[in-house]
């Protein structure tokens, strides 16, 4: 039971201040709990899962893995493609273009080539991440082989139909970003405290 009691009101004004200072009490919605209130809200910082099994994963699932690394290649093709039209478009500028065309051009120029250069960015990053996912669970391991692998996949992939020439050359660029992406993970998970 709740040992709250009610306040009784005081009869005049000049009794309000002596009966508002000793027999006011605070209701407190935790009074009866056992334990402190800044106990309630203390939220786990480590995920939750629902089963076991997911608890023991260390990596994530092959639609994870396509949904990040399509949706940071866009991003960050669509952002570099957005930067890369800015400049085009203010070279454009012709001398007596009143504010609205200016404005006109570079919007245009940061919207076509944030689109081009963000899908090759995503499409990119779609086939590296099913090539990564396929050697995942082609060789059952996870480790540097299979960035490195996609890494090469991909470039050659993204390549092949300018050439085998052309496309050798892109495999061995993505092979080797796809070892210094790897590394660099490697370096900041040790030297930096996240």
């Amino acid at each position: 039971m709740s040992s709250y009691q009610p306040t009784s009101l005081p009869s005049d004004d000049s009794d309000q201040s002596k009966s508002s200072t000793s027999s006011t009490r605070l209701y407190s919605p935790y009074q009866d709990l056992q334990i402190p209130s800044q106990a309630l809200y203390k939220l786990p910082t480590s995920p939750e899962f629902l089963f076991t099994e997911e608890s023991i994963k260390q990596r994530r699932s092959w639609g994870e893995n396509l949904t990040y690394y399509t949706g940071i290649g866009y991003l960050g093709g669509a952002v570099v493609g957005g930067g890369k039209g800015f400049f085009e478009g203010v070279k454009q500028f012709e001398k007596g273009d009143t504010m609205k065309l200016k404005v006109n051009r570079v919007l245009n120029g940061s919207g076509h080539s944030g689109r081009v250069w963000g899908n090759r960015a995503g499409v990119i990053g779609l086939m590296y991440a099913g090539l990564e996912s396929g050697m995942v669970a082609l060789r059952d391991t996870d480790d540097v082989v299979n960035s490195v692998v996609a890494g090469l996949g991909t470039g050659a992939l993204y390549r092949a139909a300018s050439g085998p020439r052309s496309a050798a050359v892109a495999g061995a660029i993505g092979g080797l970003v796809g070892l210094l992406a790897v590394s660099g993970k490697q370096a900041l998970k040790r030297y930096v405290p996240i």
